[in-house]
C-alpha cells in the first residue's frame, strides 16, 4: 500500500473540469487531473432517475492532501452535491509515485 490516492469527481462541462483540473495542481494539491469526457452518467436524483453528459476528473494526489483538496473542489464545484471519492493506489511505478509525491505540497 502507498500514501497516493486517486480522487473522482464529475462536471457538467468541460469548462468546469479544466478550472477544477487548472486549480488543483496550481495549488499544489494535485500531481496531475485527467479530464476525460464526455461520458454518460444515470443516478438517481431527488427522486428521479436522471441521465446526464458529464466529464470526470480522474486526480492524483495523497492522503495528507485529502482534506485539502476535497474543500478545494467543493469551492470550485458547481454542483449541490458533488461526487467525490478517493480510492487507495496499493501499488505503482515508484519512479512515478515519487514523482507524484514530489508534485503535492504536504
Amino acid at each position: 500500500m502507498t500514501d497516493v490516492i486517486q480522487v473522482f469527481t464529475t462536471t457538467a462541462t468541460d469548462a468546469d473540469a479544466r478550472k477544477i483540473a487548472d486549480a488543483l495542481v496550481n495549488e499544489g494539491l494535485a500531481a496531475c487531473v485527467q479530464v476525460v469526457g464526455p461520458i454518460r452518467s444515470t443516478y438517481r436524483w431527488q427522486g428521479k432517475i436522471e441521465t446526464a453528459d458529464e466529464w470526470l476528473c480522474i486526480i492524483k494526489s495523497t492522503d495528507a492532501s485529502y482534506g485539502e483538496l476535497e474543500a478545494a473542489i467543493r469551492r470550485l464545484h458547481p454542483y449541490e452535491v458533488p461526487e467525490i471519492l478517493a480510492v487507495p493506489v496499493c501499488a505503482g511505478s515508484q519512479q512515478y509515485l515519487d514523482w507524484l509525491k514530489g508534485s503535492v505540497k504536504t
